[in-house]
C-alpha cells in the first residue's frame, strides 16, 4: 500500500510516517517501480503500536525501547514493565507539578476581579512583581508534551 493508505488506516500523518522512517522507528519500505513507497500490512500494526505509545505521552526513546522488546520474542516482559513504571512515575510527578501550577495561576487570577484599566490590573501587576522561576536543568525532559494541547511527532 502507498503512504496515503497507510496514513488513512493508522490515523498518523504522512509527514509523521516519513519522520518515523528517518529516525528508524519504522523500517524503510520497499519502493515500487515508480519509486513510490510500498508498505506491507505489518506496518499498519507497527504504526498503531507507535501511535498508542505516543497517545500515552511516551517519548520516542521509550517507544523505541518498547519496539525493540516487541520485535524480540525472547526478550523478557519485565523490561517493558520497568519502562512503564518509570513512565508512570514521570506522569505522577508531572501531575503534582501541574497541580502546583494550577494553584499558582488561580492565586494570580484572584488578583483581578473587575474589568479595569490595564495599569490597575492585578494580574499584570502581579506578573510584573513575581520573581522569575528558575527552571532546573531537567525540566524540559520532564515536560509532558500534551499539556499545552499540541502533539509533536
Amino acid at each position: 500500500m502507498r503512504i496515503g493508505e497507510l496514513a488513512r488506516r493508522t490515523g498518523i500523518s504522512q509527514e509523521t510516517i516519513r519522520y518515523y522512517e528517518r529516525i528508524a522507528l519504522l523500517p524503510a519500505p520497499e519502493r515500487n517501480p515508480a519509486n513510490y513507497r510500498d508498505y506491507a500490512p505489518a506496518e499498519v500494526e507497527r504504526l498503531r503500536f507507535i501511535g498508542n505509545c505516543r497517545s500515552l505521552d511516551m517519548t520516542l526513546d521509550e517507544v523505541r525501547q518498547l519496539l525493540e522488546l516487541r520485535d524480540n520474542a525472547d526478550a523478557r516482559c519485565g523490561e517493558a514493565n520497568a519502562l512503564l513504571s518509570e513512565h508512570l512515575l514521570h506522569v505522577q510527578h508531572r501531575i503534582d507539578e501541574l497541580t502546583q501550577l494550577a494553584t499558582q495561576l488561580e492565586g494570580i487570577r484572584q488578583q483581578c476581579q473587575t474589568d479595569q484599566a490595564t495599569r490597575d490590573c492585578g494580574i499584570l501587576n502581579e506578573l510584573n512583581r513575581m520573581e522569575p522561576v528558575q527552571a532546573d536543568a531537567d525540566s524540559e525532559a520532564r515536560h509532558v508534551p500534551g499539556s499545552h494541547g499540541h502533539r509533536p511527532g
